[in-house]
């Protein structure tokens, strides 16, 4: 797996999408190997080690999300993120907290059915080849084949042991794609939605599969393309090939020694020991209600029962006006390392609308060039661009790099709308092109406010 990357390699791929934040993706480098590290141990000791749960702290739009969301791609691991503000204390009316580690089984189950898909493919592939030559070439077929119908320019030839290979030939060609076939095709029985009580999703789900299995779908004939009715017979040969109960231990393993839950806006459910505090649902009461699941417990789902001990939590929250130590001290307990992110200005706006693998300018590029429009960002335009962003956040609403996207399509609004009409053309995109498109909203700081 690749939590097998040193740490040095793993902030190396985090840099080709994140700009700057060096300590947090130290820090989360860190956590992941010590994943494999532990793995490596002799397994008395191995269930003894604990991970390192993180705070990540800083404003909205630095990166905190981002970090977590690519170190979970880079190493294969399940990931899902939740927003504390969601749960409520139990006994009220809310999410119960034990849902995100359901929620995290369901990505594990999907994550592994992906990969074990991909080492049956080709397989499937070849047994719904043979089903749609049977379909073609049924064994009360006529002793002769007219293959002009399949092709052009194929004659008529006998039923012999090679005509199934003409035919596979034909078909690997894709010369018989707009041919149709009549075959077999289940349809899904009737879709019952089951409404359920916030905090019983999983009753609800219980109820959805006992129907599900009540009412199974049917058969019915239809007459399909070759290349469609080749895709529902790959998919069929697949499921067959695939073993749920093999499925589901895959995925309950990666999600116990794997999973990352990524926990956002934990500050806003952080009693703050000044200021107003308001009357909503005992935000204290949400934090016990996680400290079991960080802590270390058995959460039940259809898929069996999840040990939470060894899953990676990831907490995050811009912690203006609570702060981290205000949280209950046993959830403090649970996050022993912190991470504050720094706030992005002119100089990583800039680096981020070039050096990303996903930068914003490369992504209009491609997206015009899809019109045939050629456009090309100078230097001076990009630097407008970041100094631009900048001064609209420290102006208005702080939002990080989040800035950049709508200042970018602010600018390019005009040219996308054209761009079908402009095929062909080669744009440069200046200075001066960027101010002409922020004058109005560089003018009125009222206005820039609502559209920016």
């Amino acid at each position: 797996m690749s939590t097998a990357l040193t740490p040095r390699e793993i902030v190396a791929e985090l840099d080709k999408y994140i700009i700057g934040q060096s300590e947090a993706k130290r820090m989360v480098a860190i956590a992941m190997r010590n994943r494999w590290r532990r793995q490596q141990l002799d397994p008395a000791l191995r269930d003894e080690v604990a991970p390192k749960n993180i705070i990540m702290i800083g404003p909205t739009g630095v990166g905190k999300t981002e970090i977590a969301r690519r170190l979970a791609k880079l190493c294969a691991s399940p990931f899902i993120k939740v927003e504390a503000t969601k749960y409520t204390e139990v006994g009220y009316v809310g999410r119960d907290v034990e849902s995100m580690v359901r929620d995290l089984m369901e990505i594990g189950i999907g994550l592994i059915r992906e990969e074990e898909t991909d080492k049956v493919l080709l397989k499937a592939e070849a047994r719904a080849e043979e089903r749609l030559l049977d379909l073609l070439l049924p064994a009360s077929a006529p002793a002769k084949i007219d293959y002009t119908a399949f092709a052009d320019g194929q004659p008529a030839v006998p039923q012999t042991a090679g005509t199934r290979e003409k035919l596979r030939t034909l078909f690997r060609e894709e010369k018989l794609n707009e041919r149709e076939v009549e075959m077999e095709v289940e349809e899904s029985g009737p879709q019952l939605e089951v409404l359920s009580m916030p905090g019983l999703e999983q009753v609800g789900g219980q109820f959805k599969d006992m129907f599900g299995k009540m009412f199974p779908g049917r058969k019915k004939r239809r007459r399909l393309k070759i290349k469609d009715a080749y895709a529902i017979l790959v998919q069929e040969e697949t499921q067959k090939l695939l073993d749920p109960d093999k499925v589901a231990e895959l995925a309950r393993e990666r999600v116990e020694q794997t999973g990352i839950i990524f926990i956002d806006e934990l500050d806003k459910v952080a009693v703050a020991t000044q200021g107003r505090q308001g009357a909503d649902v005992s935000r204290e009461g949400v934090q016990r209600d996680l400290l079991p699941i960080v802590e270390g417990s058995v959460v039940s789902t259809k898929y069996g029962m999840i040990k939470t001990d060894h899953i990676l939590f990831i907490a995050a929250g811009a912690f203006h006006f609570a702060k981290p130590s205000d949280l209950i001290p046993e959830l403090q307990g649970r996050f022993p390392l912190r991470v504050e992110l720094q706030p992005l200005g002119r100089d990583e706006f800039l680096r981020i609308l070039q050096e990303p693998h996903n930068a914003l300018t490369k992504q209009y590029e491609a997206l015009l060039g899809t019109e045939n429009v050629t456009i090309t960002f100078t230097p001076d335009a990009l630097d407008e661009v970041a100094a631009f962003a900048e001064e609209v956040n420290r102006e208005s609403e702080n939002i990080g790099a989040r800035r950049l996207y709508t200042i970018m399509e602010k600018i390019l609004t005009d040219l996308s709308f054209d761009a079908p009409e402009k095929m062909g053309e080669s744009i440069t995109i200046d200075r001066e092109y960027v101010r002409e498109r922020l004058a109005d909203v560089r003018v009125n700081t009222d206005v820039t406010r609502y559209i920016l």
